[in-house]
């Protein structure tokens, strides 16, 4: 393999942002591509491969676009550019960048950061029911708050709700204190979190008492018909069948609907039916209802994160391997003992 050098101008402001602190993200770019930076003054110099050096280029490419449009670059993306760039696809990183979905409290843009993220967002856009799939950390949630709020702001709908199954995950907590909010409230804390930050506590509390927001378990939307709403039913997964047919049947005229949830943490009684799983086959092909599936590649939390879930995956594919090849080895020994 030839090495060759590739020198890269850089400008000065955007240095310790791209590079991270103590050259984190630099460090992290040499190993990814096995090439080493060498810096004098303003200007960096690449050594490696010849493929290698030009991938990495792209990458630091990438990531000054991103500082250069006032962006605060995070170790997330630096790993999504690298996870771009070995898939021929790093142009996307800025694409993605440019769409702003809304503004949190204090100011910072609230958009998607990965390709599922950004078609998820679309999905939402374009469609008048949206199942969104995926891992813890995936943003399924917090970006459906966000594009409810948005809606909500652009007087698009006349009001938000929120609702989720009032299942303990794993722990039976027994009697809960207080009055019926309190009761309730620990269940939907999830879904205070994102309206604190996005819409500040004032702001929503006026339009709670207003009842412009509502945020209720999923048991009391039997009855009613939403219309002119957005609608959110978050940890759909722990829903029962019965559930979720009435859920889907309380949509009005002008309302939105985004279901999320995650198909591997359910905590519904053992041999239970998730009510999302049946939807997903039932309405698969129903025009107008769109379905996005978000993988541990999309996840934005601590990047950790994105390893626990990545690990779990592997493992939970490797059991049911085992336990389909066990079968087929019992079904097997039983045949042969039949032929004998």
């Amino acid at each position: 393999m030839s090495l060759i050098e590739t020198i890269i101008d850089i400008p000065a402001e955007h240095m310790s942002n791209v590079f991270g602190q103590f050259d984190a993200f630099l460090k992290k770019v040499e190993r990814a591509f096995r090439v080493t930076v060498v810096m004098r003054d303003n200007k960096m110099k690449l050594l490696g491969g010849n493929e290698d050096v030009k991938k990495a280029s792209r990458v630091f490419a990438q990531l000054f676009e991103l500082s250069k449009r006032g962006s605060q670059i995070t170790e997330q993306n630096v790993d999504y550019a690298i996870s771009l760039t070995f898939e021929e696809k790093e142009s996307a990183i800025v694409e993605i960048d440019k769409e702003i979905i809304c503004h949190t409290i204090n100011g910072k843009p609230v958009k998607p950061k990965t390709l599922g993220q950004k078609k998820y967002v679309e999905e939402i856009r374009s469609k008048m029911i949206v199942f969104g799939m995926g891992p813890a950390g995936t943003g399924k949630t917090y970006l459906a708050m966000a594009m409810a709020i948005t809606a909500f702001k652009n007087e698009e709908v006349n009001r938000i709700i929120l609702t989720r199954p009032a299942i303990e995950a794993g722990e039976k907590l027994g009697f809960l204190p207080g009055d019926l909010q309190s009761k309730i409230d620990p269940y939907l804390r999830p879904l205070y979190d994102a309206l604190y930050q996005i819409m500040g506590a004032d702001s929503f509390q006026k339009n709670m008492e207003k009842g412009l927001i509502e945020v209720a378990p999923l048991a009391y939307m039997r009855g009613r018909t939403l219309d002119n709403a957005f609608i959110i039913l978050d940890e759909a997964q722990n829903t029962t069948p019965a559930q979720m047919k009435m859920f889907l049947t309380r949509i009005g005229f002008g309302s939105k609907v985004v279901v999320t949830g995650d198909a591997t943490q359910k905590d519904l009684a053992p041999g239970s039916v998730s009510g999302l799983d049946v939807a997903l086959r039932v309405l698969r092909n129903v025009e107008d209802i769109g379905i996005c599936t978000l993988t541990s590649s999309d996840v934005v939390r601590h990047p950790l994160v994105q390893k626990i879930v990545k690990a779990y995956e592997e493992y939970e594919k490797h059991e049911r391997t085992g336990t389909r090849n066990n079968r087929e080895s019992y079904k097997g020994k039983k045949t042969k003992k039949m032929e004998r």
